[in-house]
């Protein structure tokens, strides 16, 4: 049997289960492995793509059914992944500071292990680009394909970047304590007044993206120091819960946590979300989900003492980033084959009863259709184990491979141009990543380095 075989796979975990030191925090794992599946449950449930008069249309269930809009109260989990990686990240860079480890050494595993695997996922959308614009695919059905396949990037290029703060944040963790969230979470208030109070500076507030996500990172030092009882407590979460409604029912903030197609500002121009930039209601939101899930973490603790559940979360976690990566190519890949077909399976009109009736199928389609994309792309989350390259390089390549992935993120891989890609946001994480000294760049580079130095000898 192969060590990829679902047995093979098992007993793996299981092994790995049996050999966890007694220091971890196994609930940690646990929160990471439901944050990505409730993120893959929402993506899979909330596009709505239809026969519409008889062509193919792209539709998103929030535009159509506003009451769907509360289900974003439990899909959008963002604040956790940030929460517990927050809490991730302090213990390996404490650990790497007591063994005299340096900040390129471990941002370079990190920006390895994250931006890594976004390139194969990059390579895949820009050859099935091609090819569809070859076939005469329309622009637009490659474009949606494309936005909504790659939409988990941008988490990626936000969260690397926080990463790279590490060794600053930690540092004011250490000296402000909590006045360090507090005052990143000051700065939010601050943007959102801007937001909605001064049109012409508005886009200052896209500097929420690292004011919000850092004020939820900083909150997993806390829990890293043992805080759980100094603040973060179930009432926190039910103050974050009360702010959170509060600030949908007062303020001029919309109901759901994701984007909403088609929602704007009174001017009828300005889009209006919760996300895009980032705004107080995922902050409330963030606090919210801390103080409940910090309540169960004592249940949650004996429950993963017990050694299959344990293997369980370890199983998940290996393979976690690949899943968050291509749960939606594997989505948009079934609906284009429905399309080809007919359209089978996409008759019904989304939020109708005959919509959701056939809905439990096709998510087990999607997550059918998943697999073979994990079990041939996960080998990709593993790093490769060179030597890192210099800090220097390490930052402007994960600066350089995050704007291209946000730029992707928002408009997709197809232009007006040669093949029908747009080259320079699709170039952008290739280049950026060889530059950190990792990626199909930088592994020819290496192998052409080799050839000149044995030819020189």
């Amino acid at each position: 049997m192969s060590d990829d075989a679902p047995k093979g796979m098992w007993a793996r975990a299981l092994d790995m289960a049996d050999r966890t030191p007694e220091s971890r925090n196994r609930y940690a794992d646990l929160l990471r492995a439901i944050a990505i599946s409730c993120v893959v449950m929402g993506h899979w449930t909330m596009a709505a793509p239809f026969l519409k008069d008889g062509a193919p249309a792209i539709e998103h269930l929030l535009a159509i059914e506003p009451w769907s809009r509360w289900l974003t109260w439990c899909f959008q989990v963002m604040p956790v992944f940030f929460f517990v990686g927050g809490f991730s990240n302090g213990m390996s860079w404490e650990a790497t500071l007591r063994k005299g480890g340096t900040f390129g050494k471990w941002f370079g595993s990190r920006l390895e292990r994250l931006l890594g695997p976004t390139l194969a996922l990059l390579l895949f959308w820009a050859a099935a680009a091609a090819i569809g614009h070859a076939l005469g695919v329309p622009p637009e059905m490659i474009k949606s394909g494309s936005q909504i396949a790659l939409v988990p990037t941008w988490f990626l290029a936000v969260y690397t970047l926080v990463c790279m703060t590490v060794p600053w944040t930690h540092k004011a963790w250490e000296r402000f304590g909590m006045a360090s969230v507090v005052a990143l979470m000051a700065c939010a208030v601050v943007m959102d007044v801007i937001f909605f109070q001064v049109p012409s500076l508005r886009w200052m507030a896209w500097s929420n993206f690292l004011f919000i996500w850092l004020a939820v990172h900083q909150l997993g030092y806390a829990w890293q120091d043992g805080l759980k009882t100094g603040g973060l407590t179930l009432g926190v979460g039910i103050a974050g819960l009360v702010a959170l409604v509060a600030l949908v029912h007062y303020g001029p903030y919309p109901v759901s946590l994701v984007g909403v197609p088609g929602q704007m500002l009174p001017d009828g121009v300005t889009p209006l979300s919760n996300t895009r930039p980032p705004k107080l209601p995922i902050l409330a939101h963030g606090l919210a989900q801390i103080g409940l899930l910090l309540a169960l973490q004592g249940a949650a603790n004996r429950w993963l003492s017990g050694r299959k559940p344990w293997a369980a979360t370890v199983l998940a976690n290996s393979m976690i980033m690949t899943l968050f990566l291509w749960h939606s190519t594997s989505m948009m890949l079934l609906f284009g084959l429905g399309f080809l077909l007919g359209g089978v399976g996409l008759e019904p009109v989304p939020g109708t009863g005959a919509w959701w009736s056939i809905r439990p199928l096709w998510i087990l389609a999607f997550a059918v259709g998943t697999v073979p994309f994990v079990a041939v792309f996960r080998r990709f989350e593993r790093t490769s184990g060179r030597p890192p390259v210099g800090v220097a390089r390490q930052v402007f390549g994960c600066v350089a491979a995050c704007v291209g992935l946000a730029l992707l993120a928002i408009s997709g891989v197809n232009d007006d141009a040669p093949l029908g890609l747009r080259w320079l946001p699709l170039s952008m994480p290739l280049i950026g990543c060889a530059i950190a000294g990792f990626g199909p760049l930088a592994l020819i580079e290496a192998k052409l380095r080799g050839a000149s130095s044995r030819e020189a000898s």
